[in-house]
């Protein structure tokens, strides 16, 4: 299944792109999604297990199933005070 992850902050500037677009196997995970992700744009091998991936709005575990024509972000992690 084709999948296009949205990139924001600095995901979207270490990746070069504003948007991914990945093929990856019927019924993948977030975590096959994530490492796809990181083998397409290893500078974003920085953030690694950090990067939160978001699928339909809501922050999901790499053991979540991508459901077809998911909308998917991913962002750095955040600090602030």
């Amino acid at each position: 299944m084709i999948v296009q992850v949205q990139l924001f902050a600095g995901a979207r500037e270490l990746a070069g792109a504003a948007r991914v677009t990945l093929d990856l196997p019927e019924g993948a995970t977030v975590g096959q999604l994530r490492a796809a992700l990181l083998a397409h744009r290893p500078a974003l091998a920085r953030y690694g297990r950090a990067l939160w991936i978001a699928v339909n709005s809501a922050y999901a575990a790499d053991d979540a199933p991508l459901p077809p024509a998911a909308e998917i972000a991913c962002f750095p992690p955040v600090s602030g005070g």
